[in-house]
């Protein structure tokens, strides 16, 4: 394909306001996560309120998921995404509140552990809805033959917002948790402004009533076709089992030996791998073979993982973090684009809204798998382990998923029986 038509693409409005409005909104969470965390950690000094910040925000997504994906396939997507960043900004305006004291003198500060953990809740339940609105909103605003290369700059989009955020928070907190919420509250509002001047056709479907029939249609769909089955459930397996993160401060600090500017490195280095392949795919879209390119990137993640997991070289574990981000980027942008042209527009929203509970659920669950082999292995061997089992997953999808590893093209749906 060539550069003309990624000018088009930076030509579709709608998508690129989307865009924009995704990167605001996704730099937006990552610095309220950065500052909540801390701000929590300030003011209890548990790292098991820490953990339970993460776990407030995945139960409402795990518990909404096939309402969020009904109200994704009814209303409006674009109005459901700008209602949730003006939830996350309330949120950001509340924590303003009860930090510098509203109204009152500034030493009224009621900020506590109940106020953080009650918020963190309303902000799952936000990202509950906004996840598959945002996910089935962007088919409806490029054509076809440019949803690959849409998936992979959006991606890569989300990305950089995922390396610039969290720094820029820590930056921004210098000032005080509330100059972070502050800066988080006109990051969501810009996002919800700029979302709702997108316009796409929107044909509301024939009206029926709320039923578990209704509800489990998108879970339906998934398990009957087989190809979808196999993309979404690949992610969850791979990231259960291959996940690093977690335990990045052990191998920093005990293995590597490099401190905290060397464990902000290995951080960043997934995400940094991840934009350049965003920006590769961008410019030049899978054209063929793409079940089996999926396949062997998840093959060679695993392998990332047990290089890493060997490696007592900071250089060299840096170079299999940032390929690692980059074999992962494939697999997203393959996997989300499959997701959306294999649906049909009525089911994407429900559709979407299972494929966000195993995403959600792969990097929550890993991170405690993670942490489980880890105490009874150590982290080389949680690590080294985890890598093998996610080549397997890739091996062992080829055999299951028939129809995923035969898939040749991102632009025309799968014929299945």
């Amino acid at each position: 394909m060539s550069s003309h038509t990624f000018k088009e693409l930076l030509q579709q409005r709608a998508f690129i306001r989307m865009w924009c409005a995704r990167l605001f909104g996704t730099m937006g969470t990552q610095m309220l996560m950065v500052a909540i965390g801390w701000h929590m950690y300030d003011l209890t000094g548990s790292a098991w309120d820490l953990g339970l910040v993460g776990l407030y925000q995945f139960l409402p997504a795990l518990l909404l998921t096939l309402v969020a994906g009904h109200v994704a396939d009814r209303v409006h997507r674009g109005r459901i995404i700008a209602g949730c960043f003006f939830t996350q900004a309330a949120v950001a305006l509340i924590l303003i509140a009860a930090t510098q004291g509203w109204g009152a003198t500034a030493s009224a500060h009621w900020a506590s552990r109940e106020l953080l953990l009650g918020l963190s809740v309303l902000l799952g339940v936000a990202r509950a809805f906004q996840m598959p609105a945002q996910q089935s909103l962007m088919p409806m605003l490029v054509p076809p033959a440019m949803l690959p290369r849409a998936m992979a700059f959006s991606s890569g989009g989300n990305q950089a917002a995922v390396i610039v955020g969290p720094a820029l928070g820590g930056v921004i907190f210098v000032a005080g948790a509330s100059a972070v919420y502050a800066s988080c509250a006109a990051l969501f509002v810009t996002g919800s402004v700029l979302i709702s001047l997108v316009r796409y056709k929107h044909t509301p479907p024939p009206r029926e009533p709320v039923s578990m029939r209704t509800l489990l249609a998108g879970a339906r769909f998934v398990w009957f076709h087989k190809a979808l089955l196999g993309a979404v459930s690949l992610d969850l397996f791979a990231v259960l089992l291959g996940g690093a993160i977690a335990l990045l401060p052990m191998f920093a600090k005990d293995i590597l030996h490099v401190g905290p500017w060397g464990l902000g490195l290995l951080r960043s280095a997934p995400a940094a791998g991840a934009v350049l392949t965003a920006v590769v795919l961008t410019r030049w879209p899978l054209a063929r073979r793409v079940g089996h390119t999926m396949l062997a990137a998840v093959a060679l993640y695993g392998v990332c993982m047990m290089v890493f997991g060997l490696s007592t070289s900071f250089l060299l574990s840096l170079l299999a973090l940032a390929v690692s981000g980059g074999a992962d980027m494939v697999s997203v942008v393959v996997r989300q684009t499959l997701v959306q042209i294999e649906t049909p527009d009525d089911m994407r929203g429900r559709v979407s809204a299972i494929n966000s509970v195993f995403i959600g659920a792969s990097n929550q669950l890993g991170e405690f798998e993670s942490g489980a082999t880890a105490a009874l292995l150590g982290p080389v061997g949680s690590v080294v382990l985890g890598g093998v089992g996610t080549v397997l997953v890739a091996v062992a999808w080829l055999r299951l998923f028939p129809s995923l590893a035969r898939r040749d093209s991102l632009t025309a749906p799968a014929r299945e029986s």
